[in-house]
């Protein structure tokens, strides 16, 4: 393991002039610029004149919370995914740059869900008819409610609750609409809507199961989870898993091994979940739904990247570097590695990636991850950065490298 560098030769480049810089604030990133883009649209349909009728109104509040579902289902994402990454490396570093922000699609979704929460609610003012009626602000109290526990303050410090009513919410906004529509009278088309938005929520469920997990505890900190339930779900792709299946779910990035079935998970102490996962190491869990894609997933649209993982974040980043199917170089900051996630592992990531950069934090501190970041991307020729890691250190250095011009990427917490 290589834990040296010296900080007198990482000179970051001066920031890109000042219009462009502005683009790559956190405030404006491509999520905040989609959700902006659907309200636009929505005031500009608005503009445009046309007779807001119930009828109008209905359909307009229908598609924008289509438009919020739809985006949210995992063969969409995956869609999405396949799409943004088929532009090949020979096209334009600017234009890749940009197609690999497709995780930041969220933003569709929330605009869609403010556009059609609004749109509904002009339908409900507008309504004389008493069921409607009652049925209507029932709904609009409901959507308000999940948009407003939706608002990263609410969202970041009361997570659970904040999934709880999503989606019980959800499901009863989805009958509620349902309800309204059939007392509406409706013609084929807002029922085909409906009948595909309940297919797309419906659907993972459908995949609910219970399976056998085998799990290996090298430390307190962390567990190596294996699966072998006859899925071997893609690299770089994420599966949820529960052991209360109607109260909570977390996601982890899948570690399949290639040429073999099955695949892990590496699951890190980082709350009263995963601290009581841990601990009791359950042998059977829940798991629903598709495996969907992840940010690490836009790596293919780049001859090289630099992955910055710290701690339990080298989980999303191993797949690929198993992989191989990107050059990529490897900066891992960590706690002691062998005694927090064994030699096994270790060894397992110094094979494929014998340059790795792996930083023992309680040997040598904490480091300045936008230097050692960019210190890789320089002397390996990387076209651009994929970091995993917390939400602070995540756009400390996707910030810092893509205010001086440097393509990097990494999770924006929007759900």
């Amino acid at each position: 393991m290589t834990t040296s560098l010296d900080r007198r030769s990482v000179e970051l480049p001066p920031p890109i002039p000042g219009p462009r810089r502005l683009l790559k604030h956190p405030r404006l990133m491509h999520h905040n610029r989609l959700a902006a883009l659907v309200l636009t649209a929505n005031l500009a349909f608005l503009w445009a004149g046309w007779p807001l009728t119930e009828r109008t109104l209905g359909h307009a509040a229908l598609a924008n919370l289509a438009l919020a579902v739809l985006v949210r289902q995992q063969y969409v994402i995956n869609l999405f995914f396949r799409l943004a990454t088929r532009a090949p490396t020979s096209w334009p570093l600017k234009v890749r740059w940009t197609l690999g922000k497709v995780y930041h699609f969220g933003g569709l979704h929330v605009g869609g869900a403010l556009a059609g929460t609004a749109w509904f609610l002009a339908l409900t003012v507008t309504t004389t008819d008493a069921p409607r009626l009652t049925v209507g602000w029932t709904l609009v109290i409901l959507l308000a409610l999940i948009v407003a526990t939706a608002l990263p303050p609410f969202r970041a410090r009361h997570h659970d609750h904040f999934e709880k009513i999503h989606r019980f919410g959800g499901w009863s906004a989805l009958a509620l609409f349902w309800t309204h529509t059939l007392l509406s009278s409706p013609g084929p088309v807002p029922l085909t809507v409906l009948a595909v938005v309940t297919f797309s929520v419906a659907l993972p469920w459908l995949r609910l199961r219970k399976v056998d997990v085998r799990l290996e505890r090298p430390s307190p900190h962390v567990v190596l989870a294996r699966f072998d339930h006859g899925e071997t779900p893609f690299a770089g792709s994420s599966t949820a898993i529960s052991r209360s299946p109607l109260k909570e779910w977390h996601s982890f990035a899948n570690v399949p091994a290639p040429g073999e079935p099955g695949f892990r998970l590496t699951i890190s102490r980082a709350g009263d979940w995963t601290g009581a996962f841990i601990d009791d190491l359950p042998s059977k869990v829940w798991v629903k739904g598709i495996t969907t894609a992840g940010v690490a997933n836009i790596e293919t649209l780049f001859k090289k990247v630099v992955y910055v993982a710290t701690g339990s974040g080298i989980g999303p980043c191993l797949p690929h570097l198993l992989a191989a199917e990107v050059p990529s170089r490897l900066v891992w900051a960590t706690r002691d590695p062998r005694a927090t996630y064994g030699d096994a592992l270790v060894d397992e990531i110094l094979a494929v990636q014998p340059h790795a950069l792996v930083w023992d934090t309680s040997r040598h501190g904490k480091p300045d991850m936008v230097q050692l970041a960019y210190a890789a991307y320089r002397d390996f020729g990387a076209e651009a950065v994929i970091c995993i890691s917390n939400k602070k250190l995540t756009w400390q250095v996707v910030h810092g490298l893509e205010r001086r011009g440097i393509p990097a990427y990494g999770a924006i917490w929007d759900s």
